[in-house]
């Protein structure tokens, strides 16, 4: 039997037609299901369609548990054949289970709804970071931070990268925020700015972790034979990969995820890319530090060298790699990552102004669950 991973073969399969996003920040006495609503309806006119049109249906679960599919059913007056929720979405897993349905003829034209309104509820994002073993509340494992901050005080010790290193992410990040009008964050920050803040978990600073939002996201995904009788210009997927890693918190160097590279090595076998063919890169950030270590674990950095690389500026507007053109979580919006699939569309649209990437034909997005599932998608212009 063989023991190596499967690959998943989509390219051609499924593209993007429709993405829709709400004004981000806080919506005061609405519920979850009508931001996501509000999503849907400036995904489905983006598309050019009706709720008719759609015969499947992919939620996401809130950190509140709303969202779940038989919810947003009856409220939208659809019955679909094909529906599901995810408890992590990250927009990622849920386009993968959307190509997947179209793939085995499931549903033909899907769409993927997010909607929250956990700012303005107060939800505190507080708890055991492994509920299975509550050994670790003892030791201050309250919250993600701390794990990642750990994280980096482990890539610092193991290369020697320097917090001024990782503080340009938040400063790049908020640079493209700041020419993107649907961004929470739009101040000015500087490198100085971001060193004289106080640390919240050291080392990371109030810069490096992302503020809770309100907003709503959703996307209408299709078969690809069909994508041309959409209203907006259909974005492909030709790569796809995942792994689960339900065993990550026991694995060596656990904090570093170095099953990552397993997501890389299928993502680019499978879709005939090279991430040199990558022109715009987007990575789920609701910490700074998940830029650094994603760049390495996907090959754009050598172990080690995406300090240097973050301090040289490649990934500005006009770097060696755009990252985060939408300001990321840190700057743009929290959102559980879904944000980043809509900007990436939007580039590959030509779409984002004076955030525009010049000549964008192939978009990235990397997504993980903390220490454990990683997803990755190759988007492009043509199939």
């Amino acid at each position: 039997m063989s023991t190596s991973s499967p690959s998943a073969n989509v390219r051609g399969k499924a593209a993007i037609v429709g993405v829709g996003t709400t004004r981000q920040g806080e919506h005061p006495g609405r519920s979850a299901e009508e931001i996501g609503i509000e999503a849907l309806q400036l995904a489905l006119d983006n598309a050019g369609i009706d709720k008719s049109k759609i015969d499947g249906l992919i939620t996401c679960r809130t950190a509140e548990g709303y969202g779940i599919d038989t919810a947003y059913g009856p409220l939208l007056g659809i019955d679909p054949a094909f529906s599901a929720t995810l408890d992590y979405g990250t927009c990622n897993f849920s386009l993968h289970l959307a190509v997947m349905a179209i793939a085995s003829g499931m549903a033909s034209t899907i769409a993927l709804i997010y909607g929250c309104n956990q700012r303005t509820n107060r939800v505190r994002f507080t708890g055991s970071v492994d509920r299975n073993r509550s050994f670790v509340e003892p030791y201050g494992y309250l919250h993600i931070g701390g794990p990642f901050a750990m994280a980096f005080r482990r890539h610092q010790h193991l290369y020697g990268t320097t917090e001024e290193q990782l503080g340009h992410v938040a400063v790049v990040q908020r640079e493209y925020a700041r020419m993107n009008p649907l961004s929470v964050f739009r101040d000015p920050l500087s490198i100085e700015d971001y060193l004289a803040s106080p640390y919240l978990i050291a080392p990371l600073r109030r810069h490096d972790i992302t503020m809770i939002s309100d907003g709503g996201a959703a996307l209408i995904v299709t078969a690809a034979d069909r994508a041309k009788d959409f209203r907006a210009r259909p974005i492909y997927v030709l790569g796809v990969a995942e792994h689960a890693a339900p065993r990550a918190s026991e694995l060596e160097d656990n904090l570093m995820r170095p099953w990552l590279k397993n997501v890389a090595e299928r993502l680019y076998g499978s879709s005939g890319i090279d991430r040199k063919d990558v022109n715009a890169l987007y990575i789920q950030d609701p910490f700074s530090v998940y830029i650094p270590m994603t760049l390495e674990a996907y090959g754009f950095c050598a172990p080690g060298e995406s300090g240097p690389f973050l301090q040289q500026g490649q990934t500005r507007l006009g770097g060696k790699l755009p990252v985060n053109t939408n300001g990321g979580q840190l700057s743009e919006a929290y959102m559980w990552g879904w944000l980043h699939l809509c900007e990436a569309v939007r580039q590959l649209r030509g779409e984002c102004g004076q955030r525009q990437v010049k000549d964008a034909k192939i978009a990235q997005y990397c997504s993980t669950m903390a220490i454990m599932r990683g997803a990755a998608t190759i988007l492009g212009v043509e199939p």
